[in-house]
């Protein structure tokens, strides 16, 4: 059986100071909850040195870079190729978050190019999928979702789609203006995505990890944790300090499906 997924994405915050204090003492909680695995995505520039604190501490503490170029050299000032997030040892790379899709002018086609190369290099691609608030009043949600999900795994073989994470992460629910979803909700389409994923990938798609992130936080972590296709939670501001996203382990307890 898996491990439920418990994971964090830093954004554009923490000092490099900041983060190392961060993982020392993350890597410490994390031993004492076995049942759970565990990543965090750090900016850039402090991908070596904390993936450097992994590898002296022998942590199963995953460690994952925020977006990732699909070509491995050339003339793309600002990027960063899949060689050099090799060349450190990440082990995931988030593609398709809403704020690159909003800010970047990144599209599905994009995130699908990324998502192969990612393959080809050996990381776990984890696709960030998530309707806008009018796709919701509209109710073409899951329409908005299921292409957002295909897009992106195009040309993706069923013998590699396991090693896939796909993160359903509201664009409505996130960020500091963000509502949480209600729980009957996020069942609703994280049951529709495993059948999406079905449909198309036949057993295999029934491995693929499912993350929820949406304001996940103490009070509504638990239930989100329960559904039978939340695999996992994709945590923001709840878990930037140690304490705060140990108080969610703790509450958590033991999830079994």
């Amino acid at each position: 059986m898996k491990k439920f997924l418990l994971g964090t994405n830093w954004k554009m915050n923490k000092t490099l100071v900041q983060g190392l204090a961060y993982s020392e003492t993350l890597i410490t909680i994390i031993g004492q909850h076995p049942q759970f695995e565990f990543f965090i995505i750090p900016p850039y520039t402090h991908l070596w040195k904390i993936k450097e604190t992994i590898d002296v501490h022998k942590s199963p503490l995953k460690l994952g870079a925020q977006n990732m170029h699909e070509q491995d050299f050339g003339q793309f000032t600002g990027e960063i190729s899949p060689l050099m997030l090799a060349e450190i040892g990440v082990d995931i790379v988030e593609l398709g978050h809403s704020e690159r899709r909003q800010y970047f002018n990144e599209t599905d086609e994009a995130v699908n190019r990324k998502a192969l190369a990612a393959l080809k290099h050996g990381f776990t691609p984890l696709i960030c999928i998530g309707e806008q608030q009018a796709d919701k009043d509209y109710d073409v949600s899951k329409e908005m979702l299921a292409k957002q999900l295909k897009i992106a795994l195009t040309d993706v073989p069923a013998d590699a789609i396991g090693h896939f994470w796909i993160a359903y992460e509201p664009v409505w629910a996130i960020g500091v203006g963000g509502t949480p979803a209600a729980t009957p909700y996020v069942e609703e389409i994280h049951d529709f995505l495993r059948r999406v994923l079905i449909d198309r990938y036949g057993p295999s798609g029934q491995a693929v990890p499912l993350l929820f992130g949406g304001s996940v936080n103490i009070n509504n972590a638990r239930d989100y944790a329960q559904l039978a296709n939340v695999d996992g939670l994709f945590i923001g501001r709840s878990a930037w300090e140690p304490d705060l996203f140990e108080a969610i382990m703790v509450a958590l307890g033991t999830i079994t499906k």
